[in-house]
């Protein structure tokens, strides 16, 4: 079964604009007049591929501002600054989008208060994906320019990595709460050549987190990491000892879905975390390239065929088994995160609905 499975600050500002006296040019919505942001109208043809998906599969973005999905998730043109503060609720009520990844957590932990008003916007189904916050996830403290200054004191701190993240998430998501990811940033030379130690501190830290499932019963803890070192045996023991599993990062900086695909049969059975970063033809630092490239991230620019066959297997496997996905991806996979969910949805719907050749006769 192992080898066949796997063959990856909040505030309402509503205020509606005053009627117009003449029938006035298009315009954008923007921050000082924020209406509800406008879900698209139901679409039959998406709702049906729903349907064919399994229960247990949450897909989705990370994020979910972003004024160029207009014609795909919103009905209608709306400033950056207005999906980021009304988008939510729109977004959730598209069919193929039954979670998010909160990533703006890695910059600057989040109450339980702003969890509890993303949790208020959603259905009750939905899934929150969460970055667990760089003063604890990052090894190093980073100036402005992203470089690292000076070792961080607080990286992996059991104390910390409680109180101002797993708890606030429990309390203000619930139920709604998916999988806390820990992305753990590039380490310095120092650490990789002590790897021993840093899997010392983080299985110590993994294992003093609270328990998640009496809150959010689907809750899972996961590791990401942007270091292909962490990759062996003694990191998924690490992982195993303490309850959690591995987030597949699919990023130009580890190797391809295959060569990952030893560390998830190695803590199988277990829910499968995907989070999908960045298309490998832009290297591992091509985040701006990427971006530059792909904005406003209205349309498909590269088709990763590989990597969407490959996961929409791994998929098809897990959620065949009874486990639990969290797969979100980001605009900088493919050029349009909600097309390339739209893609993948397709790829695991035929797979697990393979056509009945008696039809075709």
């Amino acid at each position: 079964m192992q080898n066949s499975l796997f063959d990856d600050d909040f505030e309402d500002v509503d205020e509606p604009a005053p009627a117009p006296a003449a029938a006035p040019a298009p315009r954008k919505h923007t921050a000082a007049r924020a209406p509800k942001v406008r879900p698209m109208p139901p679409d039959p043809a998406l709702a049906a591929l729903a349907s064919e998906l399994p229960p247990n599969l949450r897909l989705g973005t990370s994020s979910w501002y972003f004024p160029g999905w207009s014609g795909m998730v919103w009905d209608g043109d709306y400033e950056q600054s207005v999906l980021s503060k009304h988008g939510l609720a729109a977004y959730a009520q598209h069919p193929l989008l039954r979670a998010v990844s909160i990533d703006r957590s890695f910059y600057k932990p989040l109450t339980a208060i702003q969890f509890a008003a993303y949790a208020a916007q959603v259905p009750e189904d939905f899934r929150f994906t969460v970055k667990a916050p760089s003063l604890v996830a990052d090894a190093m403290v980073r100036g402005e320019d992203g470089r690292g200054m000076q070792a961080n004191p607080a990286f992996l701190d059991p104390a910390l990595a409680a109180t101002e993240f797993v708890q606030p998430a429990l309390d203000g998501l619930g139920h709604k709460l998916g999988a806390l990811v820990f992305q753990l940033s590039p380490l310095p030379g120092t650490m990789l050549a002590r790897m021993p130690e840093v899997m010392e501190r983080l299985g110590t830290m993994l294992r003093s987190l609270p328990a998640l499932q009496p809150v959010a019963p689907d809750g899972v803890i996961a590791v990401e990491v942007r270091n292909p070192e962490f990759l062996t045996p003694a990191f998924c023991d690490v992982l195993r000892g303490a309850g959690a599993t591995y987030c597949m990062g699919l990023h130009p900086k580890l190797p391809p879905i295959e060569a990952q695909l030893p560390l998830l049969r190695a803590l199988w059975p277990g829910p499968l975390v995907c989070r999908w970063n960045l298309n490998r033809l832009h290297g591992a630092y091509g985040y701006e390239d990427a971006k530059e490239l792909y904005e406003p991230f209205d349309k498909l620019v590269d088709i990763d065929a590989d990597t969407r066959a490959t996961l929409a297997r791994v998929i098809a496997g897990a959620t065949g088994a009874g486990q639990r996905a969290y797969v979100t991806i980001s605009n900088k996979a493919e050029g349009s995160a909600p097309r390339t969910v739209l893609g993948l949805a397709e790829e695991i719907a035929a797979r697990i609905n393979p056509p009945d050749p008696d039809r075709s006769r």
